[in-house]
């Protein structure tokens, strides 16, 4: 009996079944797929072990950061107490005064031969240059610096700047050394400035030190940032450095303003200052854009550096000069830590370039130098206003030799209960005064002020400006 028709044959039901079977058979995998998805997880996983790692190198850095600004500031209170103790500054005058003093009286040939040379065309050449490098010309000068977009090379030229300021004011408060004697010395003091700079002591020059570490430093940041350069340019750069020193030397000399010690006191410090500077600069410009506790560890170093500063045998104005750049620095940093981002990272633009045209350079001048000046006699005055009300809450005697003279009568009527009121904060502070000069601390935040609106209130207005 043939079979039904409805039935299939063996070979047309496995034409059937076998692709069936082979749809439901799970095809291998692609060996590209299988790579890119192993890929894939292998990175997402390295991702976090990465982000787990930073996470954890965030943290321990800031507690290192923590840690090495609290030992500074202690080891800078305990350098306070421990000076006054032992009564260091005194010790080291009476070893290195009589030995400078030998050397500036014996230097004194050396001066007037070099002066038997004087002429009216030297004169003017000598205190033009001396005026170039002084401290007056670098507070006008580095603001314009920040408003030309090279914002970088002009806070570390501050921050520097600050620091010799500190350093060598101090040596010289410490030595007390003479300057050259006049006469029979010709002293040439062509400028307000020139007679407060005869006020202070000689050794070291601040002139030649100032010149050394701000030059050597101009030249070295040209040259890095310029890839450019050969081995000509690097020659010629620093002969002209050379011998721009040599001359503000030699002109501190014919000028009578220093002996030949005081010349190379400052070249020598100002070599190792620097040197020093050069090694940490990048550190510290770090720390001051994006590290930890900025604002709040630069106001205590210097608050702390205002009770550091040693005594000099004789007042004289070095230690103003110390305040204001003090003050400074204090206000160049908070403004640029808050604004970075804003106003000072590396793509600012520069003078003379098709964003910063020169009369756009010349508006922000017009703008900006009077704001600066408001800003300034705005700081002063609320400081002149506010400082003797926290000193009176808090019970620290205070007087004014310049800028509050009420005060002196106030203290001397106020002044058993003011001494047994501020026993304790006379221990804090580590002093045997019996009142503190307000002064320093009006000077202090007027200059803090005037920096921090160069860096900050000031590049506000001109990006809501255009300029």
């Amino acid at each position: 009996m043939q079979p039904h028709a409805s039935v299939l044959r063996g070979d047309e039901l496995s034409s059937i079944v076998d692709p069936i079977i082979v749809d439901m058979v799970p095809a291998p995998p692609d060996p590209y797929h299988a790579t890119h998805l192993a890929f894939n997880l292998a990175r997402f996983q390295g991702e976090n072990c990465e982000r787990e790692y930073v996470q954890g190198h965030r943290e321990s850095q800031m507690e290192s950061i923590t840690g090495w600004q609290v030992i500074s500031l202690c080891g800078i209170a305990l350098w306070i107490l421990i000076s006054s103790i032992l009564n260091v500054t005194q010790n080291l005058r009476s070893f290195t005064q009589p030995w400078v003093a030998r050397l500036v009286i014996s230097g004194t040939p050396v001066i007037l031969k070099i002066q038997k040379y004087q002429h009216r065309h030297l004169d003017a050449l000598f205190s033009g240059l001396s005026c170039v490098v002084s401290v007056p010309f670098y507070t006008a000068f580095l603001p314009l610096l920040f408003w030309t977009g090279h914002c970088k090379l002009a806070r570390q030229m501050t921050l520097l700047m600050a620091f010799c300021d500190y350093v060598g004011n101090c040596i010289k408060d410490v030595v007390s050394a003479p300057r050259p004697s006049c006469p029979p010395v010709r002293r040439v003091t062509a400028t307000k400035d020139e007679e407060e700079n005869a006020m202070e002591y000689g050794l070291p020059s601040s002139h030649t030190l100032n010149t050394v570490c701000l030059s050597g430093y101009l030249l070295h940041y040209v040259l890095a940032y310029n890839e450019s350069n050969g081995v000509f340019i690097e020659v010629v750069g620093f002969t002209m450095v050379c011998l721009f020193v040599g001359l503000i030397g030699l002109g501190r000399i014919y000028l009578g303003m220093h002996s030949l010690v005081d010349i190379i006191g400052g070249l020598a410090l100002g070599l190792g200052i620097l040197a020093m500077w050069l090694s940490v600069s990048e550190y510290i410009d770090n720390f001051v854009v994006s590290g930890q506790n900025v604002v709040s560890f630069w106001a205590a170093l210097s608050f702390l550096l205002l009770f550091a500063y040693p005594t000099p045998e004789l007042p004289t104005p070095s230690f103003e000069y110390h305040t204001a750049f003090n003050g400074v620095a204090l206000g160049i940093v908070i403004g640029i830590h808050q604004t970075f981002h804003q106003f000072h990272h590396e793509n600012v633009p520069h003078v003379f370039s098709p964003q910063l045209t020169f009369l756009a350079f010349v508006g922000r001048i017009l703008l900006g130098i009077p704001t600066i000046l408001l800003v300034k006699f705005c700081s002063k005055a609320l400081a002149k206003w506010t400082l003797p009300i926290l000193a009176n809450t808090l019970g620290i005697p205070v007087r004014s030799t310049s800028y509050i003279p009420a005060l002196n009568g106030m203290a001397a009527d106020k002044k058993s209960d003011e001494i047994k009121q501020s026993g304790y904060l006379q221990k804090v502070f580590f002093s045997k005064q019996t009142s503190f000069d307000i002064d320093t601390g009006i000077r202090l935040l007027q200059y803090a002020g005037l920096a921090w609106s160069v860096v900050d209130l000031v590049p506000s207005v001109f990006s809501h400006l255009g300029l």
